[in-house]
């Protein structure tokens, strides 16, 4: 917001009173116009309740006094030159109607009003100030017009600069429910561009906006700071951390209005609306247990003025979001698209990017979004417009997001750890990543997708790491595509499918998971359709890492078909599949099976270059290993085969489709 002169307004003599419960949500404002017969908000009642007049005027203070006011003091318009370090103290009573000038001293923040003008070298006797509306006639609580809520705005940011001139460090709101025009353009220059974060209520460095806690209690005071509705969705924050140090807001509620903005076009408007809360290059800041519902574009945003190539550059690093709850935010609850050492700690996520009767719930979809721009310019080299690093996204909760949970479009050294999820975690162009020790609880609606999908493709996506979550409920728990990625240590139960590969053409290790099901069509681990290579799955041999799923611990079917693929290869190696399961080989190529127990039939169907050694082998109703159809390239040695004596089935059976000669039988182990 621009900056408006300090000198303070009329002072407001009256307080509203509330005659109605009734709440400020319930009517719809009309854009522009007031409507008085509506129920203002009860006020907050300040402390100044003594209305007996003083018995002294300030004309003998003398240098060194303390003046305490449990009386009224009406100065009727006179200015008053105090003389050295008088000090102001506030025993329930009052100062107005004047100017008074100060050289050195102090005063109690309970005597500063509209009806006062402080001049001179003076501070708070205090460094909280506490806020109270009704003391402030440029700050109308509850409905009101336009004009009204961009004066709020305005008024409201002044305060927070004036009281820090005097010395304050928090600025502190108790109840309050008053609406702010955020997306008008108040510069006076012949730049009109609108800069959001800049028409924003802008926090001081080294400062602390203290709102009052939030609480289950619906009947509980509260401050909230509302978005007046508008048809100017260009964009816009209630609160904004720009270019500043050490700042802090905490408690509150900031409600976007989301279903009482005027879409350009109604329901189906899709990149339209106003964010809640700006970082915008800030650094050492903190959000604590801020309350975001209703943002029609959006919650928080962290970015950074210009761009990483440009010489004013100023990256927001070192920002921390705690203990908040973000609810029924459209598009996305936080977007992050420049900055480092960015933290997102132990927040509750809920019902993102759903849609309203009103207006739908926007692109994205995602509670968290984290998405540098960047693009390649005409020699293929990439050009970094900004840069999303360092993130830590720790202990949040997430419920009902209409896409999914968190996803990292284009960022690095993102930590996504400890996270009480019910939708996926996705990863795109991502590299040193980590998605680890995450619960995942499927619904109904999130179970048809992947818990975790490891998505990104292309030389930016690599040292990535999934490790230690726990997944139960979903169709696929983990999915990975392209490679370049470690899954390690995830406890995978009930799931349809424990871990599914495709299109993987760069390192993958998969290790030391432990992938359970009492599903009858149960997979353990899936390639199908697609090609693989350079992968390891490995170690899954302990008390507490193994396979044991009821349809096939592993299932290859369709794997490196294609011309170009002859070579590519996947390793199998020191792994236990406990149940009868099967492990399946369908039309698949480049396979290494070895150092395995498994307790089910090993089925090789038209598959190629698949070698079977050193296996412990046990198969209770059916072949131990079994080729059907046209197999080539087929190597079996050393493997010790328990199969079913006795009976029509066989150690090692070679379908009459298979040519003996492509099949190796090497010192095997039938009994």
């Amino acid at each position: 917001m621009k900056k408006l002169p300090y000198y303070l307004l009329i002072f407001m003599s009256c307080i509203a009173i509330s005659c109605s419960k009734e709440s400020v949500d319930d009517v719809a404002p009309v854009v522009g116009e007031e409507t008085p017969d509506e129920t203002p908000p009860t006020p907050d009642a300040p402390p100044n309740v003594v209305t007996t007049p003083c018995d002294f005027d300030l004309s003998t203070v003398a240098a060194n006094s303390t003046i305490i006011f449990n009386c009224v003091l009406d100065l009727k318009g006179e200015t008053i030159t105090l003389p050295a370090n008088v000090k102001f103290e506030f025993d329930g009573g009052d100062v107005k109607n004047g100017k008074l000038i100060f050289a050195g001293g102090t005063i109690a923040g309970e005597l500063l009003s509209s009806s006062i003008e402080i001049e001179g070298d003076v501070k708070l006797k205090e460094p909280t100030f506490k806020f109270f509306a009704s003391r402030w006639e440029g700050i109308v609580e509850g409905r009101t017009t336009a004009e009204k809520a961009l004066k709020n705005t305005g008024e409201l940011e002044r305060l927070l600069n004036f009281t820090k001139s005097l010395g304050a460090t928090t600025f502190e709101i108790g109840k309050f429910d008053a609406y702010f025009d955020i997306t008008s353009v108040t510069s006076t220059t012949t730049n009109q561009n609108f800069y959001p974060s800049r028409e924003a209520i802008n926090i001081p460095s080294d400062f602390h906006l203290k709102m009052l806690p939030n609480t289950d209690d619906p009947n509980s005071p509260k401050t909230i700071l509302r978005v007046f509705p508008t048809d100017r969705l260009k964009g816009g924050f209630i609160l904004a951390f720009r270019e500043v140090s050490n700042a802090k807001v905490s408690g509150g509620i900031l409600d976007g209005k989301r279903d009482e903005q005027i879409y350009s076009d109604g329901f189906d408007t899709k990149e339209r609306g106003t964010h809640l809360f700006a970082c915008h290059s800030a650094n050492n800041c903190v959000i604590d247990g801020v309350k975001f519902i209703d943002g029609s574009f959006g919650a928080v945003n962290i970015a950074s003025i210009g761009f990483t190539f440009q010489p004013h550059y100023d990256p927001t690093h070192d920002i921390t979001i705690k203990n908040c709850t973000f609810d029924n935010n459209r598009r996305m609850s936080m977007s992050i698209t420049d900055g480092y050492n960015i933290f997102v700690e132990n927040n509750t996520f809920l019902n993102t990017g759903l849609d309203s009767q009103h207006i739908n719930g926007g692109v994205v979809g995602y509670a968290i979004n984290i998405e540098a721009t960047r693009t390649r310019d005409a020699s293929g080299n990439l050009i970094l417009y900004e840069k999303a690093h360092k993130i830590f996204i720790r202990n949040n909760k997430e419920r009902g997001s209409r896409v999914g949970g968190f996803t990292i479009s284009i960022g690095e050294e993102v930590t996504i750890e400890g996270n009480d999820m019910e939708n996926k975690i996705v990863y795109s162009a991502t590299s040193n990543s980590k998605i680890r020790n995450n619960t995942f609880v499927a619904t109904e609606k999130s179970k048809t997708t992947p818990a975790i999908l490891a998505a990104g493709t292309g030389e930016t996506v690599f040292n990535n790491e999934i490790s230690g979550n726990n997944i139960s409920g979903y169709g696929v728990a983990i999915a990975a595509y392209y490679g370049e990625v470690d899954i390690f240590g995830n406890q995978i139960i009930n799931n349809s499918s424990g871990i599914q590969l495709k299109e993987i053409e760069k390192k993958t290790n998969i290790y030391g998971n432990l992938i359970k099901s009492s599903s009858a069509s149960s997979r353990g681990i899936s390639i199908q359709s697609t090609y693989a290579n350079n992968v390891s799955i490995h170690s899954h041999n302990t008390a507490t890492s193994y396979i044991d799923v009821k349809a096939n611990h592993l299932y290859f079917v369709a794997v490196n078909q294609e011309a170009g693929q002859e070579n590519y290869g996947i390793n199998v190696h020191d792994n236990t599949f406990t149940s009868s399961a099967s492990v399946v080989f369908s039309k698949s190529k480049g396979v290494t099976y070895n150092n395995n127990t498994t307790n089910g039939p090993v089925l090789l169907v038209d598959a190629s270059k698949v070698d079977l050694s050193s296996n412990d082998i046990s198969s209770a109703d059916y072949h131990g290993i079994a080729l059907s159809g046209v197999n080539t390239a087929i190597k079996t040695s050393l493997n010790k085969i328990s199969f079913p004596a006795g009976t029509r089935f066989e150690c090692i059976n070679i379908d009459a489709a298979t040519n003996p000669s492509e099949v190796t039988l090497d010192r095997n182990d039938c009994n």
